[in-house]
């Protein structure tokens, strides 16, 4: 089944994640070229896992463009994972720079291993009639990609906000370490659960950790978790150090934070909300109804311009741009799941 391809491809991207941290706390090109492989193996693995999700969709369909395995929430956030990774490896090729690697494999491990611990459905299943349309393609994946632009200025823009912010009392600063500090807490969550659970499809996220049924085991980690954004917070002098070693700049983070947005918004406005709005059309006989998915996708729309609007009219620079930024990603996932899972609608296609 091509859910397990995919698994296996989530379990490397977890791998991966240590062997980064080693690599840049040693500078060990040897291990950097190891963690670059891990990532690199299971991004070739996830390519070929979504190839025969294509084929089990194509032998029910029986039609390219209504089989591409973009569907469905499991479906969804498998391309949106792959589409990071491909985007990480490419930026990881360009400028020859592999200290992005821990966060996107955090981000694609978490990912991965959500879509067991939530019970999300992966069988293959016919087309809803709604779906059933060429647009299909353009409209979701292009937004995809563009959700995946997104993610890498986050992780730019989080970076880029700790090392440029000397204030470490400042809102930004705390925002930005707890983030990380909440990622890393929910990377180490999932591999407790999937380690421990003994029938995954029964298992709730953070089953193991914060929502366990025992109230000690749930206390504990709740305080573990306050602890390890406490931990980052405090160890952030050491981490903008080992970004130093390895010549990242804020200037440089600032700057891939802006081709990120700059190459996703031209993307996510054409195909998010243009093509968007032709299918609605098509589907609905309106090209524009405030469905919430509709207005979500249009403040974040507004979000990502007014960064632009914000850095290119305005010549605002430093941390506050970067905070857009991150506002910004927080919009788009709540324009992703959040709608889908908490408000009714429409788009109401990717239910667990």
């Amino acid at each position: 089944m091509s859910y397990q391809i995919i698994s296996i491809a989530g379990l490397l991207y977890i791998i991966a994640m240590p062997i980064y941290i080693v690599y840049m706390l040693t500078k060990n090109k040897k291990l950097g070229f190891a963690a670059t492989g891990m990532i690199f193996s299971g991004a070739l693995i996830h390519i070929y896992g979504f190839i025969q999700r294509f084929k089990e969709m194509y032998s029910i369909n029986h039609s390219f463009m209504r089989s591409i395995p973009i569907t469905n929430l499991y479906e969804s956030l498998v391309f949106f994972v792959l589409c990071i990774v491909l985007g990480y490896l490419f930026i990881e090729w360009k400028y020859k720079n592999k200290t992005f690697g821990v966060f996107v494999s955090i981000i694609a491990g978490i990912t991965i291993g959500i879509t067991d611990l939530l019970g999300i459905t992966k069988e293959v299943q016919p087309l809803v009639p709604a779906l059933k349309s060429n647009w299909l393609l353009a409209h979701v994946t292009l937004s995809f990609i563009a959700y995946a632009a997104f993610a890498i200025s986050f992780i730019t823009a989080l970076i880029h906000i700790i090392m440029g912010t000397e204030n470490k009392k400042s809102f930004k600063y705390i925002f930005s370490t707890s983030a990380l500090g909440f990622m890393f807490f929910m990377f180490v969550s999932v591999i407790l659960d999937v380690v421990t659970s003994s029938n995954p499809k029964s298992v709730k996220i953070f089953h193991s950790t914060l929502g366990n049924p025992s109230i000690g085991i749930s206390l504990f980690s709740w305080l573990a978790l306050f602890g390890t954004i406490f931990l980052f917070w405090g160890l952030s002098n050491r981490i903008i150090k080992i970004f130093e070693n390895f010549k990242i700049t804020p200037q440089f983070l600032e700057d891939v934070t802006y081709k990120a947005i700059a190459f996703g918004f031209p993307i996510f406005t054409i195909g998010g909300l243009v093509f968007g709005a032709i299918w609605a059309d098509q589907a609905w006989g309106r090209y524009w109804g405030w469905d919430p998915k509709e207005t979500w996708s249009l403040i974040t729309w507004f979000v990502y311009a007014f960064y632009l609007h914000a850095k290119f009219i305005k010549g605002w620079k430093g941390t506050k741009t970067s905070m857009i930024a991150v506002i910004g990603f927080l919009v788009t996932m709540f324009t992703y799941l959040g709608v889908n899972l908490f408000l009714s609608g429409l788009h109401s296609y990717g239910s667990m």
